[in-house]
């Protein structure tokens, strides 16, 4: 099990303990909006989830509804090991660079064709992001992506202690 205490699920909600490994692809079908500096950088009802155990799920927006005047790719890259070679943008908006704050796979690996240019975003860099009506709190420890709403519980990876999981 984990090396701290697992949150037990009320009606409604889902443990990321349930999550499976290697993740799980699914659409969302809940409209995920993403706003900064008061712009409304992206707004969608064709989301992907990434679920993995552990994490709170990270949402994968189609470019078709992101505001892309405000992403820059930049070089550099990162490895997962589910879904392959992620590369990464910059957000410019007001005037101001958010450096590498989302990121896609644009050759994902098989088991992740759906996710190809989808693109994820960090939400402690944003104002809000909100999944339906929720608006969403960040994953602990800003290295990952995933988004908290009030339906799941944790503890989640990226929290104090939590490295070693």
């Amino acid at each position: 099990m984990t090396p701290i205490e697992r949150v037990v699920p009320e009606p409604g909600q889902e443990s990321v303990w349930d999550y499976p490994r290697p993740p799980s692809l699914r659409r969302c079908d809940k409209l995920v909006r993403i706003l900064l500096q008061g712009e409304l950088l992206a707004e969608t009802t064709a989301a992907f989830c990434v679920r993995e155990t552990s994490h709170p799920p990270t949402y994968y927006l189609p470019p078709a509804d992101i505001d892309m005047r405000y992403l820059n790719q930049v070089p550099g890259a990162s490895v997962c090991e589910w879904k392959g070679m992620a590369s990464y943008y910059d957000i410019v908006c007001n005037g101001e660079i958010y450096p590498r704050v989302a990121w896609t796979y644009h050759h994902p690996e098989a088991s992740f064709l759906e996710l190809r240019d989808h693109i994820a975003f960090y939400a402690h860099v944003m104002d809000a992001c909100y999944v339906g009506d929720d608006r969403v709190l960040p994953q602990p420890g800003n290295f990952y992506g995933g988004w908290i709403t009030p339906d799941v519980v944790g503890p989640f990876k990226g929290e104090p202690g939590t490295m070693g999981w």
